[in-house]
């Protein structure tokens, strides 16, 4: 497994911690993939705080998948890198096409703990290779996740994902988190992937400029530490977290934007 895989290790790590504590996400199948994957951690990856973040931005993604679905259950979902992530389980509306997509050597670990169904499928899949997408069912409306990603491709295969997506789909759903260009930069000394061995991650300052070619809008910008998953935090840990994580600085590093088309 290469340096970027090995970086699905982290939030695997922080939500099998948060899932055990009973706080933020529930989410046994990743405590039961930690406890047997053993991957050893160190540093900053460890953090309490990361463990936090990684928690809240896996919710956010469940929250915003589950309203869409409820929505339209005949929505494909197609998660683009989604480690090991047990989203397809957290889930727990009705849909009828989910697909979790990653690399090889991703997906043939995944497949010692889910089990593919009429509904739900894993896939071999490369967000940077345009022929990929060719492969992916058709549907009228496609809801895309794609949490943690965007950071380990360039601009321009951002750009040129979005445009494969826009030819496929009549309708999107695009819910993705981005470093800002400062915030790429400031990973080279700060960011816990460092610890698994990555180096270079891209930022992106203007949305408008990876959509360019599409008629994909950005709809909104989300909270990534919105206050109610805050409030489940201690009372001790709570204002710490908020002086970290909720202020203007932290915006300047990191982003959550909802796109449609």
């Amino acid at each position: 497994m290469n340096e970027i895989n090995k970086t699905l290790y982290i939030p695997l790590y922080g939500k099998s911690k948060v899932s055990k504590q009973g706080i933020i996400l529930e989410d046994t199948m990743a405590e039961k993939i930690w406890d047997s994957e053993s991957f050893e951690i160190t540093g900053k990856s460890r953090s309490k705080w990361l463990t936090y973040n990684m928690a809240m931005r896996a919710r956010i993604f469940d929250d915003w998948t589950k309203l869409l679905l409820r929505q339209n259950k005949d929505a494909l979902v197609l998660h683009i890198g989604c480690g090991l992530d047990s989203r397809c389980i957290r889930v727990n509306v009705p849909y009828s096409n989910w697909i979790d997509g990653d690399f090889a050597d991703v997906i043939n670990i995944r497949k010692k703990y889910f089990t593919e169904t009429e509904h739900y499928h894993m896939i071999t899949f490369d967000a940077s290779d345009p022929e990929s997408f060719q492969s992916l069912p058709d549907s009228k409306q496609a809801i895309v996740i794609l949490e943690g990603i965007s950071m380990y491709l360039k601009n321009e295969q951002v750009n040129a994902m979005f445009r494969e997506l826009a030819k496929k789909y009549e309708s999107l759903n695009i819910l993705m988190d981005i470093y800002t260009v400062f915030g790429a930069k400031a990973s080279k000394y700060k960011n816990p992937i460092n610890d698994v061995g990555v180096t270079q991650v891209w930022g992106i300052d203007d949305i408008q400029s990876v959509l360019t070619g599409t008629d994909i809008v950005c709809k909104k910008e989300h909270s990534l530490t919105p206050d109610h998953l805050v409030n489940e935090l201690k009372t001790s840990e709570r204002l710490f977290f908020k002086m970290m994580f909720t202020n203007s600085l932290y915006r300047k590093i990191y982003r959550l934007y909802e796109l449609e088309l």
